[in-house]
Order: C-alpha cells, then sequence, then structure tokens
C-alpha cells in the first residue's frame, strides 16, 4: 500500500513539474504567435488600404485626416482602367514574357547546376565562384551595353529584348546547385551503374527530387519578370503593343497630374496574376524553402 502511495505521489508531483516546465513555453510560443501576428498586420495594411482607395472617388484619395473608407464605393474605377488605356494588352504582354523568362531560367539554371553540382570536374568550384561573381554587378551597369548588344542583333522593340537578356543569371543556379549538394551521391552513382545516361538520370531522377525547389526559383523569377521596369522602358518603343504592366501604370499619368484612384485600381489588378502564381505553388514553395540547404559536397 506504501508503494502505491508513493508512486502516487510521485506521479502527482511529476504531473506538477511538468506544468511549470511547460508554462514558460506556452508563454514563449503566445509571444511568438504574437510577433507573427503584429508583422503580418504591419505587412498586410499597405495592400489593404490600397485595396479600399481603388474604390474611392477621386477627390478623396488624399483627404485629411486619411479615412479607410471612401464616401462611396467607386466600382467603375476598375471599369475605366481598361477603357483608358490596353490593360489587358499590358497584362497579357507581362504573362507572356514573365512565363517565358521563367521557363527559360528554369532549363538553363537546373542543366548548369546539374553540372557544378552533381557531376565531379577539374576546377568546378572555383568556375562556379567566377559565375556567381556576375551577381555583384548591379543591372543598372548592365543596362547600356545589353541595349547597344540589342540594338546591334535588331531586336530592339521586340520579345527577344524583353525576355532573353536576364533570363540567363547566376541566381537560380546556386540555388539549384545548394539542393543538388544534399543529394545522395549514391543516388546518381547507382542511376549510372545501371546503366543511365546524365540525361536520364538529370530527368528521371535528379529533376523530380527538385520539384519544390524548382518552383520557390519559378515564382522568384516570375514576379521579377513581373515586376521589372527600367530594363522594359529601355528595350521598347512602342508601349501599347509590347508594354507590360509597369510601364502600363504610366498611361494614368499626364500632363496634369497623375490619376491616382485608377493607379491604385491598376496595381490591384497587377497583384492577381502574382498571388494567383503563389498560391498555386503554395504546398511546394513551403517545401522548397526547408529543404534548400548549405551544406556543400
Amino acid at each position: 500500500m506504501s508503494e502505491k502511495i508513493l508512486v502516487g505521489d510521485s506521479s502527482i508531483a511529476l504531473e506538477k513539474g511538468t506544468m511549470r516546465n511547460n508554462k514558460p513555453l506556452k508563454i514563449g510560443k503566445f509571444l511568438a504567435e504574437f510577433c507573427l501576428a503584429f508583422l503580418a498586420v504591419c505587412y498586410i495594411f499597405p495592400i489593404f488600404f490600397a485595396i479600399t482607395s481603388s474604390l474611392k472617388p477621386k477627390n478623396e484619395i488624399f483627404s485629411k485626416p486619411p479615412r479607410l473608407f471612401g464616401s462611396e464605393v467607386r466600382w467603375s474605377n476598375y471599369i475605366e482602367v481598361f477603357s483608358q488605356a490596353p490593360f489587358g494588352r499590358y497584362i497579357l504582354n507581362g504573362v507572356i514574357v514573365s512565363a517565358l523568362a521563367t521557363l527559360i531560367v528554369l532549363t538553363v539554371s537546373s542543366l548548369s547546376a546539374y553540372a557544378f553540382g552533381i557531376l565531379r570536374w577539374r576546377g568546378r568550384d572555383g568556375t562556379m565562384l567566377l559565375y556567381l561573381s556576375t551577381m555583384m554587378i548591379p543591372q543598372e551597369v548592365l543596362v547600356i551595353p545589353m541595349f547597344l548588344l540589342m540594338q546591334k542583333l535588331g531586336w530592339i522593340n521586340t520579345w527577344q529584348a524583353l525576355i532573353l537578356p536576364f533570363a540567363f543569371g547566376a541566381f537560380g543556379t546556386f540555388l539549384l546547385r545548394q539542393f543538388f549538394l544534399n543529394l545522395p551521391y549514391a543516388i546518381v552513382e547507382a542511376s549510372r551503374i545501371d546503366g543511365c545516361s546524365h540525361w536520364k538520370t538529370f530527368t528521371r531522377i535528379v529533376l523530380p527530387m527538385a520539384k519544390s525547389s524548382l518552383a520557390v526559383l519559378g515564382v522568384w523569377t516570375f514576379i521579377t519578370n513581373w515586376n521589372s521596369f527600367l530594363w522594359p522602358l529601355i528595350a521598347i518603343d512602342d508601349v501599347r503593343k509590347l508594354g507590360t504592366v509597369p510601364l502600363g501604370l504610366q498611361s494614368f499619368v499626364g500632363e496634369h497630374g497623375a490619376q491616382w484612384h485608377l493607379i491604385l485600381a491598376a496595381s490591384v489588378i497587377s497583384i492577381l496574376p502574382t498571388l494567383l502564381v503563389v498560391i498555386v505553388l503554395q504546398r511546394h514553395l513551403v517545401k522548397g524553402i526547408a529543404t534548400v540547404g548549405l551544406a556543400g559536397r
């Protein structure tokens, strides 16, 4: 009987000690979740304010004091965006340019990352370091020589000028290479023993395992090209034919000032394609960010 009582007392004491130890953990978890919620509100509020402002009358955009909602909801602002400028054409052009550039980046980066991460050859790491050094050159420095090159090729005001110049960068290769370095090399050796060529090893074994990392690179590349302003501004002359969304927003800025109610409405519309891409690939994005490590071989 005494042993049972002791066992019971010890179990009760153990439970009390566990509750005391879990209390700081619960407080820490609550503070972490509170901070994350606060940061989420800070990030989301400007977008929410832009959406509500896009539905305000023109004369209430800069009202003092600022108000979150206008005196009425003007859905006509969104209709006016498409009536004053060929904004549908700008969206289509942006989708074409971003999608093709993303496809090229994924193809080139995955092939080069396989060469730098899976294959073993003399001078591999040194060549990779030299390749990565190109990331230190700002885009603004490359604009003039790139424009002169496009001019020599006769590509000014063409789709090629919008898509190709910045589709071959080192960032995608670096990102995918880090994932390839973490793959067990025994898998590659086993495929080679079974008679697979490098192409079959790449397409049937390595790429299926890298879907999440490819999704991360694809979303980053799509958004970067979608929001690009400087290079399209220089590379094309006919904005109404080949203009993308950032250039299309300039259509609402005239000699007498900017039509902010239309700029805000057009900006909200321009968010939708990238938001759709992120939602569709959300599961792969979370997994890809978690699995791309920094280990090397």
